[in-house]
């Protein structure tokens, strides 16, 4: 559990100019998202069908981007408001194994939408800990999902990098054009 308040107090000081101004993690527009390239979706087809994969190469860690588009599936009156939501909505099952949360959630904002951030740990087969970032946005009943993967706990500046590349124009318009968001 030290690792999950030590990993919130972190985002917070990392996010401390926007969060102390709205008390959400803002995130930057207009910057240009270089970090991450875009893959082919490595999952198979469920309930939500695909979505879009980006790999960060300049990271120096295993870190990878996945971004799924939940039309209909989010509260309608609230969105994600609280950490009950985000985990409701999470792709957990994209990594099986023990979800475990680091620390509690954070609101979050991209463009338009407004969700939760969270911290947890997988723990699948013996030797194949992860760790993820649920990003849940929202806006009205639908709902935009983004995880956050890697072999190490995701420091403040990925999380920043991955909200960054959220608010980029290709995925903003990605986002619009399948859930219609605006």
């Amino acid at each position: 559990m030290l690792l999950g308040v030590g990993l919130a107090a972190t985002l917070v000081a990392a996010f401390a100019p926007e969060a102390a101004q709205s008390g959400a993690v803002v995130a930057r527009q207009g910057v240009p998202a270089t970090m991450f390239t875009e893959t082919a979706w490595p999952f198979l087809i469920d309930q939500w069908g695909t979505g879009r994969a980006f790999r960060c190469e300049p990271c120096g860690a295993e870190l990878q981007l996945y971004l799924r588009a939940k039309v209909g599936f989010c509260n309608c009156g609230t969105g994600v408001s609280d950490d009950l939501e985000i985990d409701r909505v999470a792709d957990f099952d994209l990594f099986p194994g023990r979800v475990t949360p680091l620390a509690l959630g954070q609101r979050v904002s991209v463009a338009w939408m407004k969700g939760r951030a969270r911290p947890f740990q997988v723990d699948g087969p013996p030797g194949a800990r992860r760790y993820l970032l649920t990003i849940a946005l929202s806006n009205k009943c639908d709902g935009v999902i983004a995880t956050v993967v890697s072999n190490e706990p995701v420091s403040p500046d990925f999380a920043q990098a991955a909200l960054d590349q959220l608010a980029s124009p290709p995925v903003l318009s990605w986002d619009a054009s399948t859930t219609g968001l605006q």
